[in-house]
């Protein structure tokens, strides 16, 4: 559901559970503070999915360059609810958060999970270079809180482990096959891989 004010309760174990889901992984997700979370529910820019009364999923919105772009970020499934499909139908919901908010801007997501690559590849999203999206100062400070920051900072924000991608409502909708997630993340490496040896 989209997330109501009294879900602010949840702040700390959504904390908690994407600093979890970052050591777990050895990837880059940046960390948020309760009180960020909690301005994100309260402005009604969130999603949570709850199991009675268990916080166990979340997501939220944040809308950059003035209103030009919004990201998806912080989707975060509680490990004993994983493999039920729950990711799917959280990024679905933020995704209709987003388009009902902000209908006209483009909606990004960087990301080193492959199956939120394949969930944004099966809603319209492509693959993009960051130069593609926000140039919004604020937006990419977030990244601090990342473990991979340092690459970012290396690499002039040109790229780092994460891949950017872009939904632009005034495109037409792709056909994707089953496949393009990971042809789209093995391009996406080997890109990296060319630019570095440069």
């Amino acid at each position: 559901m989209f997330a109501l004010p009294e879900h602010a309760v949840h702040a700390g174990r959504i904390c908690n559970l994407i600093y979890e889901s970052a050591l777990q992984r050895g990837t880059g997700i940046a960390r948020r503070s309760d009180e960020y979370i909690s301005k994100k529910i309260t402005g009604g820019k969130a999603v949570v999915a709850l199991d009675g009364d268990k916080l166990i999923g979340f997501s939220y919105i944040e809308c950059w360059g003035h209103g030009d772009y919004v990201a998806t970020s912080g989707l975060i499934v509680d490990p004993e609810y994983r493999h039920l499909g729950l990711a799917a139908r959280i990024k679905e919901k933020t995704f209709e958060l987003a388009r009902m908010r902000f209908p006209y801007a483009k909606i990004f997501s960087i990301t080193t999970s492959l199956p939120v690559m394949k969930l944004n590849s099966r809603m319209g999203y492509k693959p993009v270079t960051f130069s593609e999206l926000t140039d919004d100062e604020e937006f990419w400070q977030g990244c601090q809180g990342c473990v991979n920051y340092d690459i970012l900072q290396r690499n002039n924000r040109r790229m780092c482990l994460c891949t950017g991608m872009l939904f632009d409502p005034a495109q037409p909708m792709p056909s994707n096959t089953a496949a393009t997630p990971y042809i789209m993340a093995v391009g996406n490496k080997l890109k990296k891989l060319f630019r570095i040896k440069k």
